[in-house]
């Protein structure tokens, strides 16, 4: 088959490889029939994640067909249409017992080990370990790209950003970054009944577009960001702001934003350090969270999804074949000024 391999920092391969195939009872084989590619994925070929060694398979999210079964796959059979999401779990270590399989202690002892520690999802067929834990079946009204997206950014937004965040009716949220996990986290802070969303971007088009997705006010950011949500927030600031870039001045100014008892949500992937005034916010009663996703929230998100409450399909902006793999990764990663959020990626 062919797949998208690493090659070291910057260096990327859609070449030949090996057919993956049956390794263990528990896992399947999962033809690839929709996948994407996430701001993760950048951070990899920018050697942020010394993890990823040369020669793995990248991607971490799709939605396929079921071709193989191992002997203790129950759940599953071959022809099931299924979620491979981004986090993989046993279901029985103390992390998944608790909640928490972003952390499951089987297999490398975290969660993501798609295009991480074993190959992943941007081929054309995958193996998935412990699939009866891992795989979910896709409704028949759920469409292949509305589902590809709960593989990871939605669940990301909600999980890290919303959850996390604890946004609660009534509160004042910033989002700082209208990227596709930032845009998920505004999509879904309505379901806690958040009374006012400011997305803050540097971008016109994800303004604009977060306003579709349910931001009630938007800030373009610069050096006055700070200003302009105080003015928003009758200069108290807000209850919740989530950081969705990834940078050491996009957690910075999120931080500034929080008024006192609030909470910080961050998202982003940071490959580098980050210094906060710590000498000021301890004062301010602050909670500071941040974290990888769990994906647990996948269950209730495709209900939302199916019912029309989320229109996850709006995520994708672009759409390549495999062939053209390589081109999708270079709108995405000039995202901003190809006003992309995500892509879709097929077989053809």
């Amino acid at each position: 088959m062919k797949a998208l391999v690493y090659s070291g920092p910057g260096r990327k391969d859609w070449r030949d490889v090996a057919d993956p195939a049956v390794q263990e009872p528990t896992d399947a084989v999962v033809r690839v029939d929709t996948t994407t590619i996430c701001g993760t994925d950048l951070h990899i070929l920018h050697g942020d994640v010394p993890a990823v060694t040369e020669g793995r398979i990248l991607g971490h999210e799709a939605v396929g067909t079921v071709t193989a079964v191992g002997d203790g796959v129950k759940a599953f059979a071959v022809g099931d249409r299924v979620l491979v999401p981004a986090i993989t779990k046993c279901g029985r270590c103390a992390y998944c017992q608790r909640g928490m399989p972003s952390h499951c202690q089987t297999v490398g002892g975290i969660g993501w080990i798609f295009g991480h520690l074993i190959d992943g999802t941007q081929a054309e067929s995958v193996r998935v370990p412990y699939a009866d834990t891992s795989l979910y079946q896709v409704p028949e009204n759920v469409t292949n790209e509305q589902a590809i997206f709960l593989a990871d950014s939605l669940p990301t937004g909600y999980e890290v950003g919303v959850l996390a965040g604890q946004v609660r009716p009534g509160d004042t949220v910033a989002v700082v970054g209208a990227g596709a996990v930032g845009l998920s986290a505004i999509q879904t802070t309505g379901l806690w009944g958040a009374s006012k969303v400011i997305a803050i971007d540097t971008n016109k088009f994800r303004l604009g577009t977060a306003l579709e997705f349910g931001a009630t006010d938007i800030v373009e950011g610069g050096p006055g960001t700070r200003e302009k949500v105080l003015e928003m927030t009758d200069g108290q600031g807000v209850d919740v702001a989530i950081e969705a870039v990834g940078f050491p001045e996009t957690l910075q100014t999120t931080a500034s934003l929080v008024r006192p008892g609030g909470h910080i949500a961050n998202i982003g992937v940071h490959g580098v350090p980050v210094e906060l005034p710590l000498q000021e916010m301890w004062i301010q009663n602050v909670t500071l969270t941040m974290g990888l996703v769990d994906t647990v929230s996948i269950p209730i998100l495709l209900k939302m999804v199916a019912s029309g409450r989320i229109p996850s399909e709006k995520m994708g902006t672009h759409r390549f074949t495999f062939a053209q793999i390589n081109e999708a990764y270079d709108v995405f990663g000039n995202a901003a000024a190809n006003e992309a959020l995500k892509v879709i990626i097929t077989p053809q």
